[in-house]
């Protein structure tokens, strides 16, 4: 069962990754996912100039952590449920950013990959305190641990920053089926060398899945275009989400 969900807007890309071998991840991804959607909603129609990005970010996950506590506290079955989650909230080339676990971000600005994330895992941490290498990380046995996540019936703590973009800048959120297949140089090649969007998307797809495809695959490769003002349109859902929304 598929139990990543991703949706994008105007303002917003979202990504969440359920906690495989954890009661309905996919009930968590989608949950985490309609909070940020209904979050772009409310902003839809506001100048986001004098807003605080990371506040409203804060506030939607905040709202999915309350909404997988009650499903929790209704259903019993449904304890222990948890989600990665990656978001954007992007106001011309300011954009919030909000993550919690082992999804990623990524910029290629003119050619040059940069991971915007931290993985939220025992291995990350291990690697962060000296203990272990970075090539010692990519092969333990133990480096899908997570130590955050957003779950039922906990505070949730993600990363929140603010990134100022630039015109032409192209961003990809994935899910770990990307990156615990594809390394750096082979993502910044397939992002640097495929000039559609869609393009993209579909070779990082492929790649992973010659890799072996370990996980569900998602990706949202994202450019930074200069308009003169968002044109809101209808949010494009996948994964967990649209399936539950009775989508394909």
């Amino acid at each position: 069962m598929n139990q990543d969900s991703a949706a994008t807007s105007a303002r917003l890309l979202a990504l969440a990754d359920g906690m495989g071998g954890h009661a309905h991840g996919e009930v968590a991804s989608t949950v985490a996912v309609t909070a940020f959607l209904d979050l772009a909603g409310r902003l839809a129609d506001t100048d986001l100039s004098g807003v605080d990005l990371l506040e409203k970010l804060s506030e939607a996950i905040e709202d999915a952590s309350a909404r997988l506590t009650a499903l929790a506290d209704a259903e019993p079955e449904m304890r222990g449920t948890g989600t990665t989650v990656v978001a954007f909230l992007v106001d011309g080339t300011r954009i919030g950013v909000l993550h919690i676990g082992d999804s990623r971000a990524y910029l290629l600005r003119d050619g040059e990959l940069t991971r915007m994330t931290r993985d939220h895992t025992l291995v990350q941490a291990l690697v962060d305190e000296g203990r272990i290498s970075v090539e010692e990380a990519a092969e333990h046995p133990r480096r899908s641990w997570l130590i955050r996540t957003l779950q039922d019936g906990t505070v949730a703590e993600p990363d929140l920053f603010e990134h100022q973009g630039q015109i032409g800048d192209r961003y990809l959120i994935c899910s770990d089926g990307v990156t615990a297949v594809l390394g750096d140089n082979e993502i910044r090649e397939v992002l640097a060398g495929e000039p559609e969007r869609a393009g993209a998307v579909a070779k990082l797809i492929e790649r992973a899945n010659a890799g072996g495809g370990p996980d569900n695959i998602t990706c949202i490769v994202a450019d930074l275009v200069e308009e003169s003002a968002p044109t809101e349109q209808v949010p494009l859902i996948v994964g967990a989400a649209a399936e539950q929304a009775g989508g394909t």
